[in-house]
Formats: C-alpha cells, structure tokens, sequence
C-alpha cells in the first residue's frame, strides 16, 4: 500500500494575503476587508513582521462601544489601537492534525503562519477542513482494492496458523 503524506501549513496556507498597516485608519480597513469579502486580516510592519490580527468581530466591538460611549474623545481611529496583539501563530510545518486540534481548542477562524518572525501566509479552518477531505480520498484511493470480493468486504488478512 502506498503511504500518503500529511500536509503540513506551507503546503495548504494562503500565501497572497490582504494584510494591514497599524496606522492605518478603522474604517478603512474596514472596507477593506468588505471588500475583499474577508472576516479578518494580519497586521504588519513595514518589514513583514506580524504584529497582530483585526477581525470583523474586533471593528464592530469598537462601534457598538463608540454608539454607546458617545464619546468622540475616545474614539477608536487606527487599526494599531484595536488589534489584537501576540496571537497565536504557526509554523510553516504544522501537521494538518496538529492544525485541526489547534483551530478545535482555541476557536479561531485562522492563524497566521511565521517563519524567521515574518508573516509567509495564513491557514484557515476552511485551508484545513478541505486539506483533511482531499487527504481522505488520497488515502481512500491508496487502499487495495478487491474487485472479485463484494462491496465493502475485504479479505481476511491474518489467517490462522
């Protein structure tokens, strides 16, 4: 039988990436991410460097508490003031298991993949979830098949001796 590799996060992340300057205005990242039909985006430097993520969820926090506060003064402006800082992050050669029990216990939508302390890319649950299924047919397709044994039966592997 032969062995089917596990993909690792370099080979199922996104790598062209909508990222984010810590300067840059709330609303204008905002449109952004409408635009590009995204829930999120890593914020970096100018070098590369991850510095944070924003979300969707982070700009409507900030709304719903700037309606409620009616306060100017305070206001949220610049993406650096909302985002999340030090999240978590992956390796370029996290296991597709290892990613899958990651997005179980932390329920996130995505993590940021980091070689050197540059951002390279991104994995999604939907990166991960489509990488199990096509990773399933491949080990479905490695299997010996029978054609004489009727469907679903195998032969007995292990005769006694």
């Amino acid at each position: 039988m032969e062995s089917v590799k596990i993909p690792t996060a370099r080979e199922i992340m996104t790598r062209k990436l909508v990222t984010l300057r810590p300067d840059m205005a709330v609303f204008d990242a905002a449109t952004l991410l409408l635009k590009h039909k995204i829930s999120g985006a890593p914020v970096v430097d100018v070098d590369g460097h991850l510095l944070g993520l924003i979300s969707e969820f982070d700009m409507l926090r900030a709304v719903a508490s700037a309606d409620f506060e009616m306060d100017s003064h305070d206001s949220i402006e610049t993406v650096e003031q909302l985002m999340s800082r030090e999240p978590h992050t992956v390796s370029a050669e996290t296991g597709l298991f290892a990613l899958a029990h990651e997005f179980v216990t932390r329920r996130v939508r995505r993590f940021p993949v980091v070689e050197n302390g540059k951002l390279i890319g991104q994995v999604s649950r939907r990166d991960a979830l489509q990488a199990a299924v096509e990773l399933r047919r491949k080990m479905e397709r490695s299997r010996p098949q029978y054609p004489d044994y009727p469907e679903g039966r195998q032969p007995i592997r292990n005769y006694p001796r």
